[in-house]
């Protein structure tokens, strides 16, 4: 696997956790402090996030941050 591969199923795995705590990309824009824009491109892998954003992400999906690496 390599670093974009990583870094878009990062992103497939936050949307998902967010989608199963129905929370919209809005509202974890606001819990976070990022901007859903910022938000939205993590999500497509357009933006990589550094651990500092994955650690705030995780934080307001309440999950370990682990959770965001348990790729299927």
């Amino acid at each position: 696997m390599n670093e974009t591969e990583t870094y878009s199923l990062i992103g497939k795995r936050i949307k998902y956790l967010r989608e199963m705590k129905n929370i919209t990309q809005e509202k974890l824009a606001e819990k976070t402090g990022y901007s859903l824009d910022y938000i939205g491109k993590i999500e497509v892998n357009i933006n990589r996030p550094g651990l500092k954003v994955l650690i705030k992400i995780a934080e307001a999906l309440e999950v370990e941050l682990f959770e965001i690496f348990k790729f299927n």
